[in-house]
């Protein structure tokens, strides 16, 4: 008789999100009367604009909306989301090119199952979001890793993605701002990428959840922006969740060309059907209504990185370059290994992670996560007083 794994292969072989494993041990040991600080979700700590949530509210009340809606969306949500396109990613597409889905992850791992077989190759920008390759390994891909370290603003070049591209090379994934750097590229620098892709017959999936968390006057543009012609070979994947405070809510999207939206539409009609009706109108409501309230978080998010990196780099050994989007702090902490720390040998920044949570009972994600080891994440998505007084306990462990 045939033995058969209690498992596939394909779903054992997966990792579990290394950002979400941190968060879940540091809010179990606040749960047992610890006092931890996490740094590790990449999540907003204020609540949903309320005028966000009152049109959640009332279309709780409304009993149309007890019922499915179009499994790729309400038309006046992919109305929405196609206008946001064009004002934000300078791209003009249609309604009919969006898919809307159950948050960013749902629409990451759809763009990948949509475009690729078995042993295409993704070029994957280093360090990498943790999902990126555990995404790409579910759709028979294979991720490429092309990195850039701190002294390169942790943004790859031209050179270095031509250096990694091969005959299988499919997709180039393109994320600005990064998770987890919050790198930016300049328009110089993604017209530069977007064209060499553009020539050398790449798709492209690029990551545009932090596009309205940029500072110092910046602006995320977007690689279909900056090489039009893209457009038809640009899978681009946004959500509400950073932007809104709203990750719980569990609503992104997709657009591209139409071709791989309908592909993209057939597999999440059998995948989940469509997202949740009220989180739906939620989303019209963030869209289309009033921005103050994202205006006063992008300021909260720029006075706490500040603040972070200033604090951060009064530690030795410690490299916290200055991110210009999204809500994380990317830093270069191989100063502090190969050394003695707590009456141990510290060499990786794993190693180093676990014995600050421990010691100090500060939650950070380890480079490991990302990419190479060295690197450590901070979220700076929580109260002023907890961001200070964490990196304060840093200061002092390592002082």
């Amino acid at each position: 008789m045939t033995e058969f794994s209690r498992i596939s292969k394909r779903i054992a072989s997966i990792a579990e999100s290394a950002t979400l494993k941190v968060d879940a041990k540091a809010k179990a040991l606040q749960a047992a009367g610890r006092p931890v600080i996490s740094y590790a979700a990449g999540e907003p700590d204020f609540a949903t604009p309320q005028h966000i949530v009152e049109a959640a509210s009332r279309a709780v009340l409304d009993p149309k909306n007890h019922r499915y809606t179009p499994a790729i969306g309400l038309p006046d949500l992919r109305e929405a989301i196609a206008q946001k396109t064009r004002v934000d990613s300078g791209t003009e597409i249609s309604a009919a090119q969006v898919v809307v889905t159950n948050g960013g992850k749902q629409a990451v791992y759809q763009a990948f199952a949509t475009l690729l077989d078995p042993g295409d190759e993704v070029l994957m920008p280093t360090p990498y979001w943790t999902t990126y390759p555990e995404a790409i390994r579910l759709a028979g891909g294979v991720p490429v890793e092309v990195f850039a370290g701190a002294d390169q603003g942790y943004k790859v070049t031209v050179d270095q993605l031509e250096a990694a591209r091969t005959a299988k090379s499919k997709v180039l994934l393109f994320v600005s701002p990064s998770n987890p750097t919050g790198a930016v590229y300049s328009p110089e620098e993604i017209e530069a990428i977007g064209r060499w892709a553009y020539d050398n017959g790449m798709w492209v999936i690029t990551d545009e959840i932090y596009q309205n968390l940029v500072y110092d006057g910046l602006r995320a543009v977007s690689i279909t922006e900056a090489v039009p012609e893209l457009i038809d070979r640009t899978i681009m994947v946004n959500g509400v969740a950073k932007t809104y405070a709203m990750t719980g809510w569990r609503l992104g999207w997709m657009a591209g060309p139409l071709d791989a939206m309908k592909a993209a539409g057939n597999l999440q009609s059998h995948l989940t059907s469509n997202v949740s009706n009220i989180s739906q109108h939620a989303a019209v409501a963030a869209l289309t209504g009033p921005q103050n309230d994202v205006i006063l978080m992008r300021e909260a998010f720029d006075r706490r990185r500040k603040v972070a990196v200033a604090e951060l780099n009064k530690i030795d050994g410690w490299n916290a370059p200055m991110p210009e989007g999204a809500f994380y702090v990317y830093s270069d902490v191989s100063g502090l290994l190969g050394r003695e720390w707590g009456g141990n040998k510290i060499n990786t920044s794993l190693e180093l992670c676990d014995y600050i949570l421990d010691t100090a009972e500060v939650a950070l994600v380890p480079g490991e996560a990302f990419g190479p080891s060295g690197y450590v994440r901070m979220s700076y998505a929580l109260g002023d007083s907890q961001l200070l007084e964490g990196i304060q306990r840093l200061q002092k462990l390592f002082g």
